[in-house]
Order: structure tokens, then C-alpha cells, then sequence
């Protein structure tokens, strides 16, 4: 098992989230594939955006529906500062998660995070669970508790 599915495996159950990362056959790495592969609606996956804050240097998660894009200027605004885009190798330095496994929960150090509201429309939603081929099922409030996360209107549909 991997540093990083164990960590959120961890995570998971420190933060009392019953749930089991779930291993996919087929490549996870975006949210379309992860629907596909799951069986639920593309809207159903948490799509976490790592973000560097302008003033801070601080990584910040945005977790959005799946078909949705973060919108740059509301999510600066609900983090009270600029937002700067974060590369592949600063996502692994800032988080311990590679593009494609970017868990809302697990990482090596602290992660201020913020939720799609649209999130909030279902039940249960998938997030990557620290691999590009395992997600983990959570509802959508008991994440919120776990990580922390504020809930905003940051995201607009994809297009």
C-alpha cells in the first residue's frame, strides 16, 4: 500500500468517516473517468484544486463538483487573499499527494480547505483517496466537519 492511501486511510478513520478507499480498474485521474468508473454522476466526485495563497504562501484545497471549474476571483475572495496556481511538484511538496490522488484529507502538512456547495445537492461524493486509482465515499458534511472546510459558492459550470 502506498505512503499516501495510508495516510488517508488513516485520516479516515481518525476522523471517524466510515469509509474504505475503493481500488478502481481504470484510470481515476479525472473526474469523468472517476464517475465513469464508480458508476455515479461526474458531479458526485470532489475535485480537489490546490491553490497557493498569494500572501501566505499557505497551499489551499478547493474541493468542487466535478464538472465544475473553481472561479479564480471567488476563491480569492472567500480565502481573503490571491490565489496563486500551484504545479505538479509544488502540489507534491505542499500536500505529499501527486495530481490525480489529491485527497481532501491525509496530507503531510496543514491544508486550509474550502467546499463547493454543490457538493452539499447529494448524499455521498468520491474523493481521491491519495492515489490516481482509489477514491472513498464520505458525506459531504461529515468531510466538511473532518477537514475543516469552509463552504462557499466558488466554482461555476465548466465551458
Amino acid at each position: 500500500m502506498s505512503k499516501s492511501l495510508a495516510r488517508v486511510r488513516a485520516a479516515l478513520r481518525a476522523a471517524g468517516i466510515p469509509a474504505e478507499p475503493v481500488e478502481s480498474r481504470v484510470p481515476t485521474r479525472t473526474a469523468a473517468e472517476a464517475a465513469a468508473g464508480i458508476g455515479v454522476e461526474t458531479d458526485q466526485i470532489g475535485k480537489a484544486i490546490v491553490f497557493v495563497g498569494g500572501t501566505s504562501g499557505a497551499p489551499l484545497l478547493f474541493l468542487t463538483a466535478g464538472s465544475r471549474r473553481v472561479d479564480l476571483d471567488r476563491a480569492a475572495a472567500l480565502a481573503g487573499e490571491a490565489l496563486g496556481r500551484a504545479d505538479a511538484a509544488a502540489i507534491r511538496a505542499l500536500t505529499g499527494f501527486a495530481i490525480g490522488g489529491v485527497a481532501p484529507l491525509g496530507a503531510t502538512g496543514p491544508l486550509r480547505g474550502f467546499m463547493d456547495r454543490r457538493l452539499f445537492d447529494f448524499d455521498t461524493i468520491w474523493c481521491a483517496a491519495g492515489t490516481p486509482r482509489h477514491n472513498f465515499p464520505a458525506a459531504p458534511a461529515a468531510l466538511a466537519r473532518a477537514t475543516g472546510a469552509e463552504i462557499g459558492d466558488f466554482a461555476r459550470p465548466a465551458g
